[in-house]
């Protein structure tokens, strides 16, 4: 059996005050899952511990993101989280402030058998 890509979404999220990364990685997280519903786990019967998701966080600061904290937001799957350079650290220099922010993509992956699936006729065409 192979692993196969079944969804990737994206999604971005913010600290305005506190610079915090790892909390604009979770907000980021919460924003793209909230572009998706992953209902074909339930209905073709797998478990959702069947899935393995893989988080991408990517942030000015990746040193400073909590991967088990933003792992412990995802309410299916295997998580996998790693934080790289990315995002935007925007500056207030009136306020002495760094507005943080962070982009997520979250892939998630199944067990499937190879020719398992197939596309109908209509959607060949």
């Amino acid at each position: 059996m192979t692993e196969k890509r079944i969804i990737l979404e994206m999604g971005s999220g913010n600290d305005l005050y506190g610079g915090d990364y790892t909390k604009a990685a979770c907000r980021a997280v919460q924003d793209a899952l909230h572009h998706s519903s992953l209902v074909l786990l339930r209905s073709l019967g797998y478990d959702h511990l069947d899935m393995r998701v893989e988080v991408t966080i990517g942030v000015q600061a990746p040193e400073k993101v909590d991967t088990a904290a933003v792992a412990a937001t995802l309410p299916r799957g295997r998580a996998e989280v790693k934080a790289v350079f990315g995002g935007l650290d925007v500056h207030d220099p009136e306020a002495g402030t760094t507005h943080i922010v962070a982009t997520a993509a979250i892939a998630a992956f199944l067990p499937i058998e190879a020719g398992a699936w197939r596309l109908s006729a209509a959607a060949e065409r």
